[in-house]
């Protein structure tokens, strides 16, 4: 179940707003999912409808493959309804007169024959929507609606699909119920999609690639395990942060209610996960839940305890130090204090251990 991949996207953006001055240089992937996040006011939905021709950048070259969307320079702008995207809002939008299957033959028949290159099939079998055809949106749960608008936005055949924080009018149980869809989004599509979101959680399960903005601006661009833990950036000083691992499930012990998966370059016991061995997970690991010891601890209720090598360190200030750390081809922060660093003699090369107290699957 694929569609037609673009090579990349390119774009160099400017709009100057009150708040603050979009200025934008960014080469993101041609696949999966980059997200975008920030907080409120950061720009991203302004880069995301700069991209979509909603707005019109004073200065601006944008392009999706070969592609051409804008280019200021040769006062060249694409209208958005010639741009072959999709713009999923954070409220459906769908025809509250037409039924789900007659929101989605509409974008069906604006297409010419050849370009559908997603079947309208396809795109209800991979939302799950096959029994809502028939009702009206008034009958349909928030998360069925959100559903049904990717849906449709799939159905037109775009070229790049932009989403601007389709769960945020969703309570936290719908949230749960629509995420492991949008997770089958980059598993089973080649375009790109571009995900607008300030919610830490939908980045850790959703992004392969993440772009982090503020005040217009890009602070951080790059794939989501390596953009996390850069010390350079603003996510490894956060309080909230966190290292996120592809692995996978490998056994479980049912008597102890626990889970084994393996990861490049060793294994985590984990929380039981009702999921067939082989399956894959992404696991996250918060810097906070980490403590580096020089030895491994002769008796500690702490199951998951792992070579490691340290990297790199930096103050946080408030007495906080982060350190970054190999644990096999993975990358691991730690948040310590200042003084415990010292105590350990932490620096850049040294053999250590880490102690992990607590980890959660996001996917």
């Amino acid at each position: 179940m694929t569609m037609a991949p673009v090579q990349s996207i390119q774009a160099r953006l400017r709009l100057a707003y009150d708040q603050f001055d979009l200025d934008v240089d960014l080469n993101l992937p041609a696949s999966g999912v980059t997200v975008l996040f920030g907080h409120s006011g950061s720009g991203k939905t302004t880069l995301l409808r700069c991209i979509a021709g909603l707005e019109r950048p004073t200065q601006g070259f944008l392009k999706i493959g070969d592609t051409l969307w804008q280019d200021s320079d040769s006062d060249f702008f694409q209208p958005t309804h010639q741009r072959n995207l999709a713009y999923v809002f954070q409220e459906a939008n769908l025809f509250p007169h037409l039924s789900v299957r007659g929101n989605l033959d509409y974008a069906v028949r604006r297409l010419r024959a050849k370009d559908r290159v997603f079947s309208l099939e396809q795109a209800i079998e991979l939302l799950a929507i096959g029994p809502l055809l028939e009702r009206l949106p008034a009958r349909l749960s928030g998360g069925e609606r959100q559903r049904v608008a990717i849906a449709r936005a799939l159905a037109a055949s775009p070229d790049v699909l932009l989403m601007d924080e389709p769960l945020a009018s969703l309570d936290e149980q719908r949230k749960q119920d629509i995420l492991p869809y949008l997770t089958g989004l980059h598993q089973n599509l080649q375009i790109p999609i571009l995900y607008v979101t300030h919610s830490l959680q939908e980045v850790n399960q959703l992004a392969d690639h993440l772009l982090v903005m503020a005040a217009g601006k890009a602070l951080a661009c790059g794939p989501l395990a390596e953009t996390l833990t850069r010390l350079d950036g603003p996510m490894a000083l956060d309080r909230q942060a966190a290292s996120v691992w592809q692995g996978k499930l490998i056994s479980h012990e049912a008597e102890y209610h626990l889970s084994h998966a393996e990861f490049a370059g060793g294994s985590l016991s984990l929380p039981y996960l009702d999921m067939p061995v082989g399956s894959p997970v992404r696991i996250r690991i918060y810097a906070r839940d980490v403590s580096i010891t020089l030895q491994p601890p002769e008796a500690s209720s702490i199951l998951n305890i792992l070579p490691a090598r340290v990297l790199a360190l930096s103050e946080m200030g408030q007495g906080q130090t982060v350190v970054q750390l190999a644990v096999g081809d993975e990358v691991l922060l730690a948040h310590i204090t200042q003084k415990s660093a010292m105590l350990l003699g932490v620096q850049p090369g040294m053999a250590v251990y880490v102690q992990i107290k607590g980890t959660s699957i996001v996917r």
